[in-house]
């Protein structure tokens, strides 16, 4: 007899995106995103991070500066945009797992790749016009958004 306990595609999805989150170096906010084809087929990961080439110990990593080059803001790719960029594959009618809701600018990017699916861990910045206007075209270019409905199921990684 087969077991029935095993974790849903959306439990082992966004387990990957957790783990990819932790691939991230920033301080404050780990982001991890798994895009996922419709045969379940994981097409392409990503975490937020520095550009290539840009060495993360010579780049600033802080919320708060004198100016905004003094802070991680205009330098760090997103999660979802460095995952969109990692692939080698056509991303329509994707799905893409991520641990924070999208901004505006990841949103374009997701749209523009034909990504149709979005199934989000959190949304802390929901009150942002950065993430009211990603929800905005999300809806009027049709790519459906969820909040990940987690089942209870507690996945550990010992090493």
């Amino acid at each position: 007899m087969k077991r029935t306990d095993y974790i849903s595609w959306d439990e082992y999805f966004m387990g990957i995106a957790i783990l990819s989150a932790q691939r991230s170096k920033d301080n404050s906010t780990q982001v991890g995103a798994c895009i996922v084809n419709d045969k379940n087929r994981i097409v392409s990961i990503g975490y937020n991070g520095m550009p290539n080439g840009c060495c993360d110990d010579d780049m600033p990593w802080e919320r708060s500066g004198e100016t905004s080059l003094d802070t991680k803001y205009p330098f760090v790719c997103h999660a979802e945009l460095n995952a969109i960029l990692n692939s080698d594959s056509d991303l329509h009618g994707c799905t893409m797992y991520v641990t924070l809701f999208p901004c505006n600018e990841c949103a374009k990017a997701l749209i523009q790749s034909g990504i149709k699916r979005v199934v989000y861990l959190d949304n802390k910045y929901a009150q942002m016009e950065s993430t009211k206007a990603a929800v905005i075209m999300l809806e009027k270019c049709g790519v459906a958004f969820e909040k990940y409905k987690p089942s209870g199921h507690t996945l550990t990684l010992e090493v």
